[in-house]
């Protein structure tokens, strides 16, 4: 339920955007071209649309005048105690404290929603809120009717729950103190083709039926044992019955549960208690229509119909129940009904669990071993969930729901919560808003219930539709002429008469009058679009819009459009022109002023790369896109923005480290990775230093579906201090290894070059030798004497040679 602070909030907002509406049509808006002729008609245009009834108020003007907003008819001159402005209102009648526990003296009095009854005053359109509480208390009373098919598959079940009432009763009161058990079962109608319609088959439908050949009589319904705290009657009854036997697949189950719904003084159901009705079965059930098989034709009436022996009186006279009628008496009755099936029947039944409200469905063993258990997990689900119903809803008046639950967080458009503890108190709150205005006189009222309660809240409605100044108009008013009926500042005037004090017949025309309904000189006369009737222009209608003003001179439908739209839908058209609402701008109304979009996470108007246009950015910086511009993989800046996001996420450090917005301006997905690949072209390689000078590097990249991807290095690359000792002898050695390769090539040079001379005198000598053998001219001019080498004797040779 709404907190007095938020209801208080919420209407100061309210306030808040109605005086800006007002301020940006700048006085003409949607009361005042409505073109009511009475309060009446005022109220209904806009629930914000007041009516001044002052007698002198707008003179000279046209008669729609008088509708304006309050603000406005102040500000021209109305007084505000002839302001007509009703708005809807709340009245809590009754209002109760909820109860915390069901059971002992006071049970009686037990309170499980609050309020319990309220009065509402609505003006159509005017929509308002009004909370309920709702707690399941604990120590309920429960109330359980045990409703089994009997027919002949079911024979073994009926073994089973022989001793069902002592256990059940145990089980039952660990959950409440007081506990009431009671005992029916069906089969199904007794008439072709459904069961077996033979003389031989009257007494015993076993009769011939080798497998079982004694059986009771077949039977619709048949109320056995009426809801009693003495459980041991129960297994008294239980053992007594007998199974029976019918032709068909299907069950008349359906008549029974109604049966065992409306009977509710035979069934014994008390006012203050839970009420669950488990349906136990095998088979599906017989649905409405399906008696038609056997010529019954006549819908079931939805009332009780047990004779003097407490069996079904109408079951071959009427058909099977629909599934609405089922459920409408259900939750009529309050009663929440447990559907006990088989494994194959249980997407069946799940499914009318989606049409019968307050329904569960639960799966029961092919002998009913579970069926105590299966009992006690379906109460404790019916305990687990609160939802609630509206009945008798008035057609024109629209509710919706918000439910708060234990966590408290509000689920618009919910009614119902859910995995709730016994004791857990939870809250809806209501909005109500008329849509309309019922006959005079007309009262209208609603209830709303949880489902399967007793409790519920009545609301009473009353519509503000009209205006208190009516209550005093004039007949044959002098203010009138004495020929019309003076209301709420205006004359309506009898037939045949015209003008604002029925001062006009209508035929009358003469200059004077026309003169008046002309703008200007020259102009055409009520702008070509109405006709001049005592001294007023009467605008024709058009298809496309309303035509008013004075001389007729503006329409609602000549403005701007945006998309086919008139002002885009976020102005008002008048006179050619849209009188934009507060925060949209330009010629048909656009174009959004409102910024907030534009900003981006880094608090920056479309990240500091653009210009926020109409509510939406649009980025200057070359490579710059998304919403906000955010998204930039080539802008200089990209790695410096990214580096801060990979620091604070990966390394816990930088700036953004220690204010705690790293999460909320980082959200782009990082991969970390041994080894960064650059071969992606549109990948962004990013490097930065690390204060202990090591080497970060990142790529950048945008995924097809516009979210951003950074791939990083797991830790930064960081190169070795140098060995100073290493240095050296690297240098040394070095400087040694050049010397040597120096030297040999140097060596290697001197050794070639020697070898060639060398060679060249080896050369020389044998040229030499041979000459002097072959001359037989020659002749040696000196005595030769021998010396130690042959190189000292050619050169003394040489040297006495003669020339």
């Amino acid at each position: 339920m709404w907190s007095p602070g938020t209801r208080m909030w919420r209407a100061a907002l309210c306030c808040m955007l109605l005086h800006t509406v007002v301020h940006t049509a700048g006085g003409l808006n949607m009361c005042m071209s409505g073109s009511a002729t009475s309060c009446e008609e005022c109220l209904l245009i806009h629930p914000s649309c007041a009516w001044c009834a002052q007698e002198d108020f707008g003179r000279g003007r046209t008669l729609t005048s008088r509708c304006d907003f309050s603000q406005n008819l102040q500000k021209r001159g109305c007084d505000s105690r002839f302001i007509e402005d009703p708005h809807s209102s709340i009245s809590v009648l009754t209002n109760m404290p909820l109860s915390s526990k069901g059971s002992g003296s006071t049970q009686y009095d037990v309170i499980q929603i609050s309020p319990q009854n309220i009065s509402l005053s609505l003006r159509p359109g005017d929509q308002t809120w009004f909370g309920v509480q709702v707690r399941q208390v604990e120590d309920y009373p429960v109330d359980l009717y045990y409703l089994m098919d009997l027919s002949l598959s079911m024979k073994d079940d009926l073994d089973t729950i022989r001793n069902l009432g002592t256990k059940l009763a145990l089980e039952m009161g660990k959950l409440t103190s007081n506990f009431r058990l009671g005992f029916g079962s069906f089969v199904d109608k007794n008439m072709s083709p459904f069961s077996y319609t033979a003389p031989k088959y009257q007494e015993n439908p076993c009769s011939g039926y080798k497998l079982f050949p004694n059986c009771v009589p077949t039977f619709g319904f048949r109320h056995i044992l009426s809801l009693t705290d003495k459980v041991d009657r129960f297994n008294e009854e239980v053992q007594k019955q007998m199974v029976s036997r019918n032709r068909d697949a299907p069950e008349g189950g359906f008549d029974a549960i109604l049966q065992a719904a409306v009977c509710k003084e035979e069934i014994g159901w008390r006012k203050e208690a839970y009420h669950l009705l488990v349906f136990a079965t095998d088979d599906v059930p017989h649905l409405a229509l399906d008696g038609r098989l056997g010529g019954l034709v006549q819908p079931h009436d939805g009332r009780c119909h047990l004779n003097d022996q407490n069996e079904y009186s109408a079951s071959t006279k009427m058909d099977y129940p629909s599934l609405a009628l089922l459920g409408e008496k259900l939750a009529e009755n309050n009663i929440f009904l447990i559907f006990a099936v088989t494994k194959r029947l249980y997407v069946i039944y799940k499914n009318f669990t989606a049409l019968i409200p307050g329904t569960t469905v639960e799966i029961l063993d092919q002998d009913s071993k579970n069926v105590i258990q299966l009992i006690i997990t379906a109460y404790n689900n019916i305990r687990s969930k609160v939802e609630l119903s509206v009945w008798d809803h008035p057609e024109d008046i629209s509710l919706s729901f918000t439910a708060t639950c234990q966590d408290g967080k509000p689920l618009p458009g919910l009614r119902k919560c859910a995995d709730l503890k016994i004791g857990d108190t939870v809250s809806f709150n209501v909005s109500v808003e008329a849509r309309g205005c019922p006959p005079r006189g007309t009262d209208q009222r609603f209830t709303i219930k949880p489902v399967g309660f007793k409790d519920r809240l009545e609301v009473l409605v009353d519509y503000q539709c009209d205006c208190g100044c009516s209550r005093t108009a004039q007949t044959n008013s002098s203010i009138c002429s004495s020929i019309g009926t003076y209301n709420c500042g205006t004359c309506h005037c009898e037939p045949g008469y015209l003008g604002a004090r029925c001062e006009c017949q209508e035929g009358e025309a003469s200059s004077m009058y026309l003169s008046a309904c002309r703008e200007a000189e020259g102009k055409q006369i009520c702008s070509g679009r109405g006709e001049c009737s005592c001294n007023q222009c009467l605008c024709y209608e058009s298809e496309f819009g309303k035509i008013y003003g004075s001389f007729c001179e503006c329409d609602d439908f000549s403005c701007a459009r945006h998309k086919g739209i008139l002002c885009s839908g976020h102005g008002e058209c008048h006179c050619g022109e849209c009188k934009c609402h507060a925060g949209y701008i330009g010629d048909n109304c656009n174009c959004s002023t409102e910024t907030s979009s534009c900003i981006s996470d880094d608090g920056k108007m479309c990240s500091g790369r653009g210009n926020c246009v109409c509510g939406r950015c649009q980025c200057t910086e070359p490579g710059a896109f998304g919403d906000t511009c955010e998204k930039c993989p080539t802008c200089p800046d990209a790695c410096g923005t990214k580096r801060e996001c990979i620091e604070c996420r990966l390394f816990n450090s930088g700036r953004l480290a220690d204010n705690q917005t790293c999460q909320r301006l980082c959200k782009d997905e990082i991969i970390t990775v041994e080894t960064l690949r650059t071969e992606d072209p549109s990948a962004v390689l990013c490097l930065y230093k690390t204060d202990h000078d090591c080497v970060m590097k990142f790529t950048y990249s945008e995924h097809a579906s516009g979210q951003s991807i950074l791939t990083a290095l797991k830790e930064p690359e960081c190169g070795g201090g140098p060995d100073a000792l290493m240095v050296l002898l690297a240098v040394v050695g070095s400087i040694l290894l050049v010397g040597v390769v120096l030297l040999a090539v140097w060596k290697l040079v001197i050794t070639i070059h020697d070898r060639r001379e060398f060679s060249r005198f080896q050369n020389a000598r044998s040229r030499a030798r041979y000459e002097m053998a072959s001359n037989p001219l020659y002749k040696q001019p000196v005595t030769t004497h021998l010396v130690e080498t042959d190189f000292s004797m050619y050169e003394k040779s040489y040297n006495g040679g003669v020339h």
